[in-house]
């Protein structure tokens, strides 16, 4: 577990993956607030991701959630992202500062099953595109942007909090050994 640094904690993955939800169970466990950024941009901006999508484009929506990204300061946080949180570079450079990054990863199928509608939910997703093609897209910023990659399937979320409750302990563990 994080040492007395109070480093904070980053979620990062698709949507559907559980960002939210284990964030608040991680935080808790930690003794962490919890900051999830979707929620911060919607009462910020008194609109929903779709409507913000809608209202500014994608890549508008991306400058944006970047924006607020940037803004955010804090310590001692689990902060759940938004799963387009990777394609801001400036922003995930302020994310990694002094945190852990998380990337909860699901499999595609699973993904499938849980996101019926992705419009509803807020992604951002070019027109005529698919979730495998978000996946293909996005999966390899996850992977470049993690400390840790934590394989969720088939895994509760009490579960996967126990998996990076046991790697965060690893790592600190290899950090002693090391120094």
């Amino acid at each position: 577990m994080p040492s007395d640094d109070k480093r904070n904690m980053v979620l990062i993955g698709m949507p559907g993956v559980g960002k939210s939800t284990i964030g608040v169970l991680l935080a808790k466990q930690l003794g962490y607030s919890f900051l999830d950024t979707d929620l911060l941009i919607q009462v910020a901006e008194a609109k929903t991701l779709q409507q913000l999508i809608q209202k500014h484009g994608i890549s508008g929506f991306c400058e944006l959630e970047a924006e607020y990204i940037r803004s955010v300061s804090v310590s001692a946080h689990v902060i759940a992202t938004g799963g387009s949180v990777v394609y801001g570079k400036a922003a995930m450079r302020h994310l990694i500062t002094d945190a852990v990054v998380i990337h909860l990863d699901l499999s595609l199928d699973r993904l499938q099953k849980r996101l019926d509608d992705l419009d509803a939910r807020g992604v951002a997703i070019a027109p005529g595109r698919d979730l495998s093609d978000l996946y293909a897209e996005r999966h390899p910023l996850y992977l470049k942007y993690a400390d840790l990659t934590v394989a969720t399937d088939g895994l509760t979320p009490d579960q996967i909090v126990k998996k990076i409750l046991a790697l965060l302990n690893s790592i600190e563990t290899a950090s002693i050994y090391l120094s």
